[in-house]
């Protein structure tokens, strides 16, 4: 599938996320590892995404002068971590905003029909004045990510991004065309789904990878 012509695709390309991502694919990196190397990426990751926040010129009195100088404006960030694997992205955001707030959605996947379920949602308010950065590691059918921000959606929030570091064609497929609205950071698009709805070559669980649970 191609998805050069979706304006609101981002695959990332930098050489340093990819090396990372390529570290935790290997089987053999552990938990701890593999737990910081996802914060890096969802750093690094987050730089791009935030790159277009709305600035607003604010007085600072510098130790040579006063001077009106850009911060971010209106309300903060929110971060939703889809449960419990966008947990391990979190702190890589909040490294560089750390006065965001940060939202909750809890939803597994039924091990039969491998269909979304919720089981949770709690949102920082006012959620339709912030921007809102989803982040779950793995987009793989898509499903729990366009429920996600369909919640969302449901409470209020209009400025809305989603951030995986790694997705199957199929899953970026139905959430662009569910939510053609948002824009979605990818780190690397990987080959397809197997039988079991795991992305190919993928990295695993990433939750029982990054909690160290199996």
């Amino acid at each position: 599938m191609d998805f050069s012509a979706n304006k609101n695709i981002f695959i990332m390309d930098h050489p340093l996320i990819k090396h990372k991502i390529s570290m935790i694919r290997d089987e053999n990196t552990g938990t701890n590892e593999f737990r910081k190397l996802v914060e890096e990426i969802a750093m690094l990751m987050g730089y791009e995404a935030l790159r277009d926040l709305p600035l607003e010129d604010v007085e600072v009195k510098t130790p040579i002068e006063t001077c009106m100088t850009p911060m971010i404006a209106g309300k903060k960030l929110a971060i939703v971590p889809i449960l419990r694997a966008g947990l391990g992205m979190v702190g890589g955001i909040t490294a560089l905003a750390p006065t965001a707030k940060i939202g909750h959605i809890g939803m597994y996947r039924d091990p039969e029909s491998h269909q979304p379920q919720e089981y949770y949602c709690k949102l920082p308010s006012p959620i339709e004045q912030r921007t809102i950065v989803v982040v779950d590691p793995m987009l793989a059918t898509g499903g729990s990510a366009v429920d996600a921000i369909s919640q969302i959606k449901h409470h209020g929030g209009k400025h809305i991004k989603f951030m995986c570091i790694i997705a199957a064609p199929e899953g970026l497929k139905k959430l662009s065309e569910t939510h053609p609205d948002i824009q979605i950071y990818v780190g690397n698009l990987d080959r397809c789904l197997n039988e079991n709805a795991y992305i190919c070559p993928g990295l695993g669980d990433a939750g029982d990878r990054i909690f160290g649970t199996k």
